[in-house]
């Protein structure tokens, strides 16, 4: 954890590799995931970059794999997930790749468009038989052969009676349309029949299965004729040629039917060889993709590099985690190896003033917990990680808004669930993204559940109702029905009904039974949560631990870290203080002027205490030994005059003692980017024009550095108004936030209560009146089923997921806001994992 405190230190590095094994070495510096390089040609324009070529071959090969995928998807074929991930190809292996790919997208576009030809004839013949049919039953309407005669003509009737007649199909929402079309142009001259076709035809060209009819269209002259077929032509409708006489239509359907049995044959053939094609392609289609991403993805990265003008060697400039350098230096080793290079790469470090990305080493458990600090900002470079705390204060908050051991439980038993099945849970690729939050948080949602368990036991409940492990330290002499009838009845803690003993672990038993029955049981239970969660949370644990930030900076620890620490402790930390004296010193045991009538409340005294008012006496006739005292302790009031003057004095040097130290000691500020951007350029000139780079490269790059930084030191500090002004919004800012925030956190015992209060309703009006009621069987389960499933939606899922966003609140902005900067940007280094989407991080 020593290195979760603060981000990874960072080096800044340039690589300089030898061409033939820069492909080899940026591969293995990809697989570990370990180095940011930087873009060295970004006045280059993308096509103009050396490995351009590459990266458009690349982009082939994946155009090729996509159509595989989609055809496969087409036919259902299942493609296997990979188990283990392959490495990115050598550039000669990348060529073989490409042929076998070529060749099995030709294969594959063969058979489509075969398919699609015989699936075509397939179709028209279909089509065809369907006209015969539906046509020979127009005839056969009439009375036999000769009433076909009749309608058709004869050779003597042929000058003046003879029909013409077009056959075919339209698709069936054209039809109403079609016929309308075929009155008007011919004027009601042409006579129309049509007829359904049950099955709907697929149709090969769009993918699609449609509805169709078929029509007979009747009339007289070539004039009609020629309008017929336009009007078939613009409607989409296709014609085919049916015979007048019956038996040449039953002779053509017999040859129909013969032609379609042996298409449906060939067309089995052809599927069932394409689905043998695909399901062997199917095995190496992932690994064909992975390999192809994880080579475009490392030329992407070398166009980053930047060619010397001996064209000898490649420079690389890279953010890489100190503790890794080794690393580079035996990946660089071990990838000029595997080319056979005999010409070793190297590595030098350059001093910079640029500000490092931030990097911290997560793994499967602390990933999460960076992921909520990381949404909120990131950290400034060796910045101290919140979420090195939050891994505790997180779950802790949340128990504490969430305390009910039997929700705490079921949240623990489905987030273990997830975690002890999380590499099955995870090969499975969901993209459903309230699962995937889920997942991602598995192991802060256990964390909750099991501090929900803790809170649970101390709150002593469990579905609203309490256990009774240890025994009640209360006894009653009533009886039950006393008890039970009398709202008022309370028991005295100086009496013989109190043992003087306390619950061993956690809140008495018969507190529980006090809120259903006594009107002052609810105000006792939220008195004590009031104060344990506000206690807690506002002061001693979460506000002023956050303020113990890290400074490097004297000035930070003296002029703001000593006054807001002291700002906070006189004012919120002495009410903590006043709290805990107040329970330890007065008791109903004591005598009068400790006993429970007369402890003062806090909240009053405090109040009093910052508006400088002397607490009033509420009995000014009673005797002296009768009255209260208005303070608790002797010198209260002189100690509480003290501690406001000191809270009041550590504003103005909040406000004025930065300002006026950093006028007074200004220092000159560093190069800017832009300057750091020329250093480089005139450092590569200076190493270019060197053979091989032989010259000591550290002295060249900080002469440069110096040189320029001496041009740029009439740059200025923000101007004294500005740094005045940052200073009052601060002060103003972290003033009222130290009341505001104390405030918030009050939102543990009110979402404590909430929960509390809406499981005891889910209880008393859904179990309870069920039971009530002498149900049995089927109707108590499903009783018991209605309670159980509104206890999951209800308390487990929205009440847990408010709980969590007021977690999440109280961490960001009463928590970070008092020492997080979060002005740093993320380390995003090359990665080939996250290409092949195996990203899920180890320790």
């Amino acid at each position: 954890m020593g290195d979760f405190f603060r981000s990874e230190e960072m080096s800044l590095c340039q690589l300089f590799i030898q061409p033939e094994a820069a492909y080899s070495s940026v591969s293995l510096l990809g697989e570990a995931g370990i180095v940011q390089f930087r873009d060295l040609n970004i006045e280059v324009s993308a096509f103009q970059r050396k490995f351009v070529p590459e990266v458009r071959t690349c982009e082939e090969i994946e155009r090729k794999l996509r159509y595989i995928q989609t055809e496969m998807k087409k036919d259902g074929v299942l493609i296997p997930e990979l188990k283990k991930m392959p490495l990115a190809p050598m550039p000669r292996e990348i060529i073989d790749l490409e042929a076998q790919v070529e060749r099995t997208e030709n294969e594959i576009q063969e058979m489509s468009q075969n398919a699609i030809n015989l699936q075509s004839n397939f179709m028209e013949l279909t089509e065809l038989k369907h006209v015969l049919e539906k046509t020979d039953q127009f005839f056969q309407e009439q009375e036999g052969d000769s009433a076909t005669r009749a309608l058709i003509g004869d050779d003597t009737q042929a000058a003046r009676t003879q029909l013409g007649f077009v056959a075919g199909v339209v698709p069936k929402e054209r039809v109403f349309s079609f016929e309308r079309m075929l009155w008007r142009i011919s004027r009601g001259n042409v006579f129309l029949r049509r007829a359904d076709i049950d099955e709907p035809l697929y149709d090969p060209a769009t993918g699609n299965s449609r509805l169709k009819t078929v029509f007979v269209a009747f009339f007289q002259g070539e004039q009609l004729k020629s309008r017929v077929k336009k009007v078939c032509a613009g409607f989409h409708a296709t014609m085919y040629p049916c015979p007048c006489t019956l038996n040449e239509r039953m002779g053509m359907v017999n040859e129909v039917k013969t032609r379609l049995e042996d298409l449906s044959m060939v067309l089995n053939q052809t599927n069932d060889h394409r689905q043998r094609v695909l399901i062997s392609v199917a095995r190496e289609l992932m690994s064909w993709t992975v390999q192809v991403r994880k080579m475009k993805a490392i030329y992407h990265t070398m166009n980053m590099f930047n060619m010397d003008v001996t064209k000898k060697c490649l420079i690389a400039e890279c953010w890489v985690p100190t503790k890794d350098l080794n690393f580079i230096n035996q990946a660089m080793a071990e990838g000029g190896k595997l080319v056979g290079s005999t010409i070793p790469s190297f590595i030098n470090i350059i001093h910079t003033t640029e500000d490092p990305p931030t990097f911290n080493r997560t793994n499967r458990f602390t990933k999460g917990f960076q992921a909520l600090i990381d949404s909120y900002g990131i950290s400034t470079y060796r910045e101290v990680n919140p979420a090195l705390y939050t891994i505790i204060t997180f779950p802790f908050l949340f128990g504490i808004m969430f305390g009910d051991l039997g929700h705490g439980f079921i949240l623990t038993i489905f987030a273990a669930w997830m975690v002890i099945f999380e590499q099955s849970l995870g090969a499975k690729k969901s993209n459903n993204e309230i699962w995937n939050i889920f997942f991602g948080g598995r192991y802060i949602i256990l964390l909750m559940g099991i501090f929900s368990m803790y809170t649970g036991l101390i709150y002593n409940d469990i579905f609203s109702k309490s256990m009774n492990i240890f025994g009640s330290a209360w006894k009653t002499n009533y009886d039950e029905s006393t008890v039970e009838s009398n709202d008022y009845l309370t028991l005295n803690p100086n009496g013989s009904d109190y043992e003087g003993t306390p619950y061993p672990f956690g809140v008495d038993p018969i507190w529980q039974r006090c809120q259903l029955h006594v009107s002052d049981g609810i105000v006792r239970i939220n008195d004590f949560k009031k104060c344990m969660l506000c206690n807690y949370g506002s002061k001693t644990m979460h506000k002023i631990f956050a303020i113990f930030r890290n400074s490097k900076q004297p000035m930070n620890i003296l002029f703001d870290f000593v006054p807001q620490m002291l700002f906070l402790c006189c004012l919120f930390l002495y009410m903590v203080f006043m709290m805990f004296y107040k329970f330890f010193k007065y008791s109903a045991r004591n005598p009068l002027k400790s006993s429970e009538q007369c402890a003062p409340m806090v909240l009053i005294m405090f109040i009093d205490m910052v508006l400088v008012s002397t607490p009033v006496d509420k009995n000014p006739d009673k005797p002296e030994d009768e009255k209260c005292d208005l303070y608790m302790y002797e010198g209260q009031k002189t100690v509480q005059m003290i501690l406001l003057a000191i809270a009041l004095l550590c504003i103005p040097v909040m406000l004025f003692a930065k300002p006026i130290y950093l006028l007074c000691c200004k220092k000159k500020p560093p190069i800017s980017h832009a300057v750091e951007q020329e250093v480089r350029v005139q450092y590569y000139n200076e190493i270019d024009g060197s053979a091989n780079g032989d010259v000591h490269t550290d002295i060249v790059y900080e002469n440069v550095v110096v040189s320029k930084a001496a041009d740029h030191d009439d740059i200025d500090h923000d101007s004294p108004s500005e740094i005045i002004v940052h200073q009052v919004i601060h002060t103003i800012e972290y003033a009222l936030s130290t009341v505001s925030h104390t405030a918030s956190y009050l939102r543990l015992w009110a979402l404590s209560l909430a929960h509390s209060q809406l499981s005891d309703v889910l209880w008393t009006m859904v179990l309870k009146k069920g039971v009530q009621l002498h149900t049995y069987g089927v109707a108590l389960f499903a009783i018991f089923a209605f309670w159980s499933f509104l206890t999951v939606a209800i308390l487990v899922l929205m009440e847990g997921l408010s709980a969590f966003l007021h977690t999440l609140r109280l961490h960001w902005v009463e928590f970070c806001s008092k020492f997080y900067a979060g002005q740093g940007y993320a380390f995003m280094p090359f990665k080939l994992a996250k290409i092949s989407g195996e990203d899920e991080e180890e320790s």
